[in-house]
């Protein structure tokens, strides 16, 4: 089994649902408040974790309640926490969640401690015996870019899951082995909407001409589509579910992928567990709560047999 490191944020998730997602200047009554251990770069690792794979977490939180409890989440779902710090100033990061009847959600990130991981805390320690990097954009991008950098230099094969959406420089996405955005991600960062073949081959043929290897596209309960540099497309369509909440999907995915290429297979191949267990993540309430093990996603492709 090969290991993964993951840099990344680790938020405390304030959750509460309401009917309808409210508009601007309208006042709802909101139905309790969960706080849930999130954040992307956790929800990832997490995921990875409790499917069995072998991962350990890069990141800040701060020195109060939230930051015990994240860290202790960690040990408990399998992740290496050792490169997880508390910081003295900068809370804990957290994010305030609503979640309406449809399972849609919104949500406001407050980085907080995330952001005091600086590429200066970085050690070419800290990848050896990794295999993969993998990190998303809720710490600083000159601290991802560094640890890309670092990564390459040993030999590390590189994931990047370019969420929140923004632009990214040349030099990030040259060290990119592999490329996750969603459909806004992808847009964001070629200017074009993936909405046919033809456009995911004209968007893609603009990232891999920036350097990047190849290219996954999720695209909600649709699957995802993987693109490589020959301009050969896979999709992996994705599984009907009743969805409670839509939160940590696009991690879960991300986590089953990374899980299934640790164990050898190759990307097409993960890519079917992957959309399994994204569909049981929007099947329960919360980021990292939602998140299947390996014994629930068998026992779901068991029912299909």
């Amino acid at each position: 089994m090969k290991k993964i490191l993951v840099l990344g944020s680790l938020n405390m998730d304030l959750v509460t649902r309401v009917k309808i997602t409210p508009k601007i200047g309208e006042t709802l009554l909101g139905e309790g408040l969960e706080q849930i251990p999130g954040g992307k770069g956790a929800n990832q690792a997490v995921a990875i974790g409790k499917l069995g794979g072998e991962v350990a977490m890069l990141g800040r939180v701060g020195m109060d309640g939230f930051g015990d409890v994240l860290m202790k989440n960690l040990a408990t779902n399998g992740v290496e926490a050792q490169l997880t710090k508390a910081v003295q100033g900068p809370p804990t990061g957290v994010a305030l969640i609503m979640v309406n009847d449809s399972g849609d959600n919104s949500i406001v990130v407050i980085p907080g401690a995330n952001f005091a991981l600086k590429k200066e805390d970085l050690t070419q320690e800290m990848f050896e015996g990794c295999d993969y990097l993998l990190a998303q954009l809720e710490t600083p991008i000159e601290t991802i870019e560094a640890a890309f950098s670092m990564a390459k230099e040993q030999g590390l094969y590189t994931i990047l899951n370019p969420a929140p959406a923004r632009t990214l420089s040349k030099q990030l996405i040259g060290l990119t082995d592999l490329l996750v955005p969603n459909e806004t991600e992808f847009e964001t960062l070629t200017g074009i909407h993936p909405d046919s073949e033809a456009h995911i081959k004209e968007g893609a043929q603009v990232l891999f001409d920036r350097g990047v290897k190849a290219i996954i596209i999720t695209l909600g309960e649709d699957g995802a589509c993987h693109v490589d540099a020959t301009g050969d497309l896979h999709y992996e369509k994705g599984h009907k579910v009743k969805a409670v909440d839509t939160t940590a999907a696009g991690d879960s995915f991300i986590g089953g992928l990374l899980y299934g290429m640790a164990q050898g297979e190759g990307i097409k191949e993960a890519m079917k567990r992957a959309v399994i267990v994204g569909a049981l993540t929007v099947t329960k309430l919360g980021a990292q709560s939602s998140l299947p093990t390996l014994k629930e996603v068998e026992d779901y492709v068991g029912g299909f047999r």
